[in-house]
């Protein structure tokens, strides 16, 4: 079902924002940190994930994990009409944690990340020898500034 953004209100948004934060926080903490009552917050769940506006649930990794780990933006530049090839051979790929599909100079960006440079680089390279894929370009995240 697809989301339906019409009826997501200010309360809705801050909900979201606060399950972005720890969506396995008890609901009776939720709701009092927004100043609802939990039946409310619990409702609004409810229906944020019917509507389809929440998809699902996902880890966060500590930093202490995430300070091990190589991390790495690869934009790629795809041959017209083989970027159903391209992104079926990276849904493959543990490594990449996000592929999109992109406007500009490039046509997908993938994030990914792995435990050394030498598997990074020979990520980027596999990337590169993808049939459809004419270049890649990579730039390797030094620390991450923002994260929400």
């Amino acid at each position: 079902m697809a989301a339906n953004t019409r009826h997501i209100d200010e309360i809705d948004r801050r909900l979201i924002a606060a399950l972005g934060e720890n969506a396995r926080a008890p609901t009776t903490a939720i709701a009092r940190a927004l100043g609802l009552s939990r039946t409310t917050v619990q409702s609004r769940i409810e229906r944020l994930e019917r509507s389809g506006a929440i998809a699902g649930y996902t880890v966060r990794l500590s930093h202490g994990h995430e300070r091990g780990q190589i991390r790495a933006y690869i934009m790629m530049t795809v041959v017209p009409r083989q970027a159903p090839g391209v992104i079926a051979a990276v849904r493959k790929m543990p490594a990449i944690r996000l592929l999109r599909s992109v406007s500009g100079p490039f046509d997908l960006i993938a994030e990914a990340s792995t435990g050394s440079t030498a598997e990074m680089d020979a990520l980027i390279d596999a990337l590169g020898a993808l049939e459809g894929v004419e270049r890649t370009t990579s730039s390797i995240v030094l620390s991450t500034k923002v994260d929400r």
